[in-house]
């Protein structure tokens, strides 16, 4: 079976139309049908996006591609696993990357991944810690032999999936170039950042960004809650043409404008609408856009 005939499928199986798995992976539907139809592979993001949502290895989902081109991955990694057997309040420290990943999974365990095309002795040059503490479990990623934060954010990228039916809160602190959430359902997640993109794809519940950075927030979908806290910065967030929402601003000094097609226009929030986009802090600015490509 071929990946295309394997990624059919175990979406099939999974009860998903190619919409939905679309939404979950943050791809458009087009690149899923390119997928199915062997018109081209995932890049690995993509591809370990759906190792970690139908929990199946990448090895498996190629094992039986003829001249397997596997997805250009790293050179180097680091894996870090630790098993959850009950709901647990993450709190996760991950200090400088070049690209972050926060996924949830069907499986049992949480996992680190720190992945690297230019550092041979990653291993030995970051240490992990996973802490169960009754119900909080406490991830640390401590650099070693004098490697910098500089460092890291050129030359690793991390990649953590967390159990799914085992997550209560999240807390996550990270700085780097790129920082995506993907497939998450839980009661909170506060991400406390330094970056200029944020990816947030198939998320339910209440995401609170604390980040001074002007950034770019892409919604694949919206689904609860996002609460941005900035002290003098300018952002913008980008939501599907059709999500409904309410908007609030708080604070001192903050705003909120609107644009469609890169162009300002009259506000489209809708009053007591379920979901709720909110700026907080002083002297921050938020635009709210539409008609974003997916990223």
């Amino acid at each position: 079976m071929t990946f295309a005939e394997k990624l059919k499928s175990i979406r099939k199986q999974a009860g998903m139309s190619q919409e939905q798995l679309a939404e979950k992976l943050g791809v458009s539907r087009q690149a899923v049908t390119k997928w199915e139809t062997d018109a081209g592979i995932p890049d690995i993001e993509n591809m370990m996006a759906v190792s970690a949502l139908f929990d199946i290895s990448i090895d498996e989902l190629l094992s039986n591609e003829k001249g397997a081109k596997k997805p250009a991955d790293y050179l180097y990694e680091s894996v870090t696993e630790y098993d959850i057997d009950e709901p647990k309040h993450y709190d996760m420290k991950f200090g400088g990357a070049k690209q972050f990943t926060l996924s949830g999974y069907e499986g049992e365990k949480i996992r680190v991944r720190l992945v690297s095309n230019t550092m041979p002795t990653l291993q030995n040059d970051f240490k992990v810690r996973i802490d169960d503490i009754r119900k909080r479990i406490d991830v640390e990623v401590n650099r070693k032999n004098g490697v910098t934060e500089a460092t890291a954010k050129e030359a690793v990228s991390i990649f953590v999936q967390i159990p799914t039916p085992y997550i209560r809160k999240i807390e996550c602190a990270v700085n780097a170039e790129t920082v995506a959430i993907r497939s998450l359902e839980c009661e909170s997640i506060e991400l406390d950042i330094k970056t200029p993109n944020v990816i947030l794809a198939d998320v339910t519940g209440t995401v609170e960004i604390n980040c001074n950075l002007d950034m770019e927030v892409v919604c694949h979908s919206l689904n609860g809650e996002v609460a941005i806290n900035q002290v003098s910065a300018t952002s913008k967030i980008y939501v599907p043409q059709d999500a409904a929402f309410t908007a609030i601003a708080k604070g001192i000094g903050t705003s909120i404008s609107y644009e469609k097609d890169g162009k300002r226009t009259e506000p489209f929030s809708v009053p007591e609408a379920e979901n709720i986009i909110e700026l907080n802090g002083i002297k921050s600015e938020l635009v709210i856009c539409t008609d974003r490509e997916r990223r």
